[in-house]
């Protein structure tokens, strides 16, 4: 089994040994390099030695430890996790810093509604609520922080959404115990998923070991169209031959261009969140002073405060490609079954594609401004007498029970009953199997908002990737369609949060 690092516990020619490793790798003396926004995060937060963070400048394929300042797992890593730890510092071993470590019941919330009987009868159901009171215990004797279950049904939040929410800040390293850590990115930190040994270890020691990453960078040019969404956006660059030949494994995404400054934190997230999709490592967006609003209104938060942790890329910063995207030529998108790569433009199909099935949720599509989108559709269908198509099933799902009250304050549900829809309180769930949405057998086809369509990762039938838009179209539709047919322009709406209007955090 491999064993945590802990420095303090090396005897005394050990430490200096592993202190010579640690000085070579991060380069001590090294000189200053122009450097893009994650290099220079790294560098902040590199492990000199005991008392000494940050370097000057580290490189792409530099290995290094570097300090995290928000931890965080779901019940479906934090109980191994948690047995890796008094493993190897025994049962009475303490997480450093809890105040920055976060817990979350949100992935097998609502396995109980899906589980087949044969894997009830096999207690699989009993050993997955098992992990969640496993997480309760340990949260509880660490003092911990545990986003759990709501009262009123579901969890409190997705884990990535209340990241967002609630938890990171710019400039800063940000770990999870899943691949979609990478979301925060939006923010303008560094967010990366980790495997359960590396969190053990991050929990005592607050160290990840990090190899610096190459970065791709995509410049956005124009103004995207009306019909369009950021998951079109992200669905066009997936299906580029660099990502479709596997040249973006291990890379960050770092998206930039002038259209980015009108779009809402919940569509920049959408790229971000989807940045590990062909293999990535994260995405990022550098902050400006909608990040700013965001934060403060948010979280009540003082900008400058805020503002000290936003970091640039130097404009003469290395990157291993460039690439300039222009929106303009961008159309409604679908991901055909199998892989997220795999997006064609919608009047590209090759034949119509009916569906059994329409899901809108997920850390990806359970947004506020996805909530925006997915009422903007169906308003404008029930206002032409249409509802869900017969023999189709719309599910949506709210990604926090702050985009819950979100929608509850916009008069959405409403909408979104009227039109036929189920809701489903916040949580993962269709997504991994573990929840409403999920298909059950190999013939349902089903087009959903969120973020990947491996085969089986939803369920054994055919899954389309789409904007919420699309979805909530060919919801209306009966088969995927572009979604112009029932969207209008419209005034910002505003969000009514904390007894104040604020402006919109959702859609344009």
């Amino acid at each position: 089994m491999q064993q945590l690092i802990d420095v303090g516990q090396i005897r005394q020619d050990e430490a200096k040994v592993f202190q010579r490793v640690v000085e070579k790798a991060v380069g001590s003396q090294r000189q200053f390099r122009p450097m893009n926004i994650v290099e220079k995060i790294i560098a902040r937060h590199a492990f000199v030695r005991a008392g000494t963070i940050g370097v000057e400048s580290v490189k792409p394929g530099d290995a290094l430890f570097a300090i995290a300042d928000v931890r965080f797992s779901h019940e479906y890593v934090t109980p191994m996790a948690a047995s890796l730890l008094t493993q190897a510092l025994g049962p009475d071993a303490k997480v450093t810093e809890p105040e920055s470590v976060f817990a979350f019941r949100d992935h097998l919330t609502f396995l109980n509604k899906v589980m087949s009987p044969k894997h009830r009868e096999m207690g699989l159901l009993e050993k997955a609520e098992g992990l969640a009171t496993t997480q309760e215990s340990f949260t509880a004797k660490q003092g911990i922080k545990l986003y759990g279950e709501n009262p009123e049904g579901g969890s409190e939040a997705i884990c990535h959404n209340a990241v967002v929410e609630d938890l990171a800040l710019p400039g800063q390293i940000v770990i999870g115990t899943d691949s979609h850590t990478c979301m925060a990115g939006v923010l303008g930190c560094f967010a990366f998923g980790v495997g359960s040994t590396d969190m053990a270890n991050a929990w005592f020691t607050k160290d990840i070991r990090i190899r610096v990453p190459e970065t791709v960078r995509y410049v956005f040019n124009g103004k995207k169209r009306a019909d369009v969404a950021a998951k079109d956006v992200m669905l066009y660059i997936l299906a580029t031959d660099y990502m479709k030949s596997s040249q973006g494994i291990g890379k960050v995404l770092e998206f930039a261009g002038e259209d980015l400054k009108n779009w809402p934190m919940d569509e920049r997230a959408t790229l971000t969140n989807m940045s590990v999709e062909a293999g990535g490592t994260t995405g990022i967006i550098e902050p400006d002073e909608q990040t700013l609003e965001y934060i403060v209104k948010m979280r009540g938060l003082g900008r400058d405060e805020v503002r000290k942790g936003f970091v640039y890329s130097d404009l003469d910063a290395e990157y291993a490609a460039t690439f300039e995207i222009d929106l303009d030529e961008i159309r409604p998108m679908v991901a055909l079954p199998g892989d997220p790569r795999n997006g064609i433009p919608i009047d590209q199909l090759d034949e119509e594609v009916r569906i059994d099935a329409a899901y809108g949720g997920s850390c990806t599509g359970g947004k506020m401004a996805d909530m925006d989108m997915y009422a903007n559709v169906l308003q404008n269908a029930l206002a032409q007498g249409k509802h869900v198509a017969p023999g189709v099933h719309l599910y949506l799902q709210f990604g926090s029970q702050k985009i819950k009250q979100y929608a509850k304050e916009r008069g959405y549900i409403e909408i979104f009953q009227r039109a036929g829809a189920e809701l489903i309180d916040p949580s993962c769930g269709a997504c991994i199997n573990a929840g409403p949405g999920a298909s059950k057998t190999n013939e349902t086809v089903t087009v959903s908002a969120q973020n990947r369509n491996f085969p089986g990762r939803s369920g054994p039938g055919k899954l389309y990737l789409a904007s919420p838009y699309v979805v909530a179209a060919s919801a209306i539709a009966g088969k995927i369609v572009e979604p112009r047919e029932f969207l209008k322009q419209s005034s910002k709406p505003k969000l009514i949060y904390r007894d104040k209007e604020q402006p919109n955090y959702g859609a344009n």
